[in-house]
C-alpha cells in the first residue's frame, strides 16, 4: 500500500470516527434535553393525582390540569362504605366502620410516594394528635400507585419518616379505593359520629376549612 494511500484511509477513518461521536454526542444532548423537558414538565403537576379507577393496582396516574382543588359535594346522608379486602392493617388491630361509630372519621387514600400527599400529612397528623382525645378517628387509606408501593416494609418505612401513629389499612388490591369510586391521590372523606358523609375534598390545601369542619362535627 502507497504511503498516501495509508495516509488516505487514515484520515478517511478517522472522519468516520469523528462523525460517529458527533453523532452519539447529539443523540446524548438529545436525550439530556428530552430529560430536561421531562423535569420541568414534572414541575407544573397539579397538586392531586387522578387515575382511572382500576380492577387492580398497580394504576397509571394521569394528571389533570393545574387545579388546586376540588371540593365534591357529597351527597347527605350517604354512609362511609365499608373497608374491603384490606390484606394488612398498619398501627392497629383490624377496624370496621361499625367499629367507628361514635366517632368524628376522617379517611384518606394517599401513597406514601406521591409527593401532594406528602404535603398533607403533617395537617393530618397534627389533627391526629390534636383531636384524638376529642373523638376524630384518622384512616388512612394506602392504595399504591406503583408496584414498590405495594411492599409493607416501605410503607412501614413511611410511617416512621411521617410519624404516622393512627391505623393504616393496606388497600393493595383496590377494593376499598373502588368502593368510594375513587380517582384521586390525596382525597379526604370527613364523616360525623353517626357515619354520615359530610364532607369530601381532593387534592392538597383547604386545610382551615377541613380543621373548621372536624371542630364542627366533634361539638
Amino acid at each position: 500500500m502507497s504511503q498516501s494511500l495509508y495516509f488516505g484511509t487514515l484520515t478517511l477513518t478517522g472522519e468516520i470516527l469523528m462523525n460517529h461521536n458527533l453523532l452519539r454526542r447529539r443523540q446524548l444532548l438529545f436525550y439530556l434535553g428530552l430529560g430536561i423537558v421531562g423535569i420541568g414538565a414534572a414541575t407544573t403537576f397539579s397538586n392531586f393525582r387522578k387515575v382511572n379507577v382500576p380492577s387492580i393496582s398497580p394504576a397509571k396516574s394521569d394528571n389533570t390540569q393545574d387545579l388546586e382543588t376540588i371540593t365534591v359535594k357529597t351527597p347527605a346522608g350517604k354512609s362511609l362504605p365499608e373497608f374491603q379486602d384490606i390484606s394488612q392493617w398498619l398501627n392497629s388491630a383490624p377496624l370496621s366502620i361499625a367499629d367507628l361509630k361514635g366517632s368524628v372519621v376522617l379517611i384518606q387514600f394517599w401513597t406514601f410516594a406521591c409527593i401532594n400527599c406528602q404535603r398533607t400529612l403533617p395537617y393530618i397528623t397534627r389533627w391526629h394528635r390534636q383531636y384524638e382525645s376529642q373523638g376524630l378517628k384518622v384512616i388512612g387509606i394506602h392504595t399504591p400507585e406503583f408496584a414498590f408501593e405495594r411492599d409493607p416494609n416501605n410503607i412501614k418505612k413511611a410511617l416512621r419518616q411521617h410519624q404516622i401513629t393512627y391505623p393504616v389499612p393496606v388497600d393493595n388490591e383496590y377494593k376499598t379505593w373502588n368502593a368510594y369510586e375513587n380517582q384521586y391521590w390525596p382525597h379526604m372523606f370527613l364523616a360525623d359520629r353517626q357515619g354520615l358523609l359530610q364532607y369530601d375534598h381532593i387534592g392538597e390545601g383547604a386545610y382551615e376549612k377541613i380543621e373548621q369542619t372536624i371542630r364542627q362535627l366533634l361539638g
